[in-house]
């Protein structure tokens, strides 16, 4: 997977809306990971229910005390091994829909904390 930008300041998701997730100038129509300095824009999706541990590694790099997980239109909750395996880790998984996923991503890193988001559309 590549790193799209790096950035010096915290990433802000500006909207979510119709299929699309806007951040800073960029729009995305496509499953996104974020940290608060890095989009990963060529993310591998795949079904929710079909999340394993693994699908984190890149996220986990990172070293998120929390990671964010937009499930698009409706909350969609992830395999339990997933929730279990971050936990184990010392590392909180909040799923939601995906413009709550992005409120929650913007007041966390806002606050200045080590959160990461995997965006579903």
């Amino acid at each position: 997977m590549k790193f799209t930008r790096e950035l010096s300041t915290s990433i802000t998701i500006r909207n979510v809306a119709a299929g699309e997730i806007h951040i800073g100038d960029e729009i995305y129509r496509k499953t996104i990971a974020l940290t608060t300095a890095e989009i990963i824009d060529d993310w591998q999706a795949k079904p929710i229910s079909e999340l394993a541990p693994e699908d984190f590694m890149l996220l986990l790099e990172f070293g998120p005390e929390l990671i964010v997980l937009g499930t698009g239109e409706r909350n969609i909750f992830a395999p339990k091994q997933v929730t279990f395996a971050l936990a184990r880790q010392g590392i909180g998984l909040e799923v939601m829909d995906t413009a709550a996923a992005a409120r929650t991503f913007n007041v966390l890193a806002g606050e200045g904390r080590r959160v990461a988001a995997l965006l579903y559309l």
